[in-house]
């Protein structure tokens, strides 16, 4: 298999594990938390409590969902067209984990409410953090493997591929 499709896949492979495991992990949430007292993991640390969230992260724009669908629709279109040439296997993952994150609260907007209006559910509370969710969680994770890959790579002087075990390309054997 050739490396772009290797890439590729990976990172499709990604998004589609995290978009269920998001969608199994609501379901379970609505089923198992609502209209229950929260359950405690670590004190009041961390905790399972069920809410839904219209807006963004953190609750912002609670009045604007449709402006989250537009961003989200952006954000699923760049990605598509970014695994087209994707440099390593660190940011196939990370594009992964974002895609299946937009994608898992994506399905919660279109299947709680008419005209993808509505309500994500989250359930993860760990101490002053909003109530999130594991798209939310993939999503964050999936941005810092970016980074790190893009600003790691600046650092050492190289492409995000120079690092990547899995090029079956030739490279110099010095800069």
């Amino acid at each position: 298999m050739r490396r772009h499709a290797r890439l590729a896949l990976l990172l499709y492979g990604t998004a589609l594990a995290v978009t269920l495991l998001d969608r199994a992990s609501k379901i379970w949430a609505e089923r198992a938390l609502q209209h229950e007292a929260p359950i405690e993991l670590i004190g009041r640390w961390v905790r399972l409590s069920y809410t839904t969230n219209s807006g963004g992260a953190f609750g912002i724009g609670e009045s604007a969902p449709l402006l989250f669908v537009g961003a989200t629709g952006l954000v699923v279109a760049i990605i598509v067209w970014a695994s087209r040439r994707l440099p390593s296997s660190v940011v196939a993952v990370g594009l992964g984990l974002v895609l299946g994150g937009a994608l898992g609260n994506l399905t919660d907007r279109a299947i709680r409410g008419s005209g993808f209006r509505g309500g994500v559910v989250d359930f993860i509370d760990v101490g002053a953090w909003p109530v999130f969710n594991l798209a939310d969680a993939a999503i964050v994770v999936g941005a810092i493997l970016l980074a790190s890959a893009t600003f790691g790579a600046r650092s050492r002087g190289g492409g995000a591929a120079d690092d990547d075990p899995g090029d079956d390309r030739a490279r110099p054997a010095s800069r």
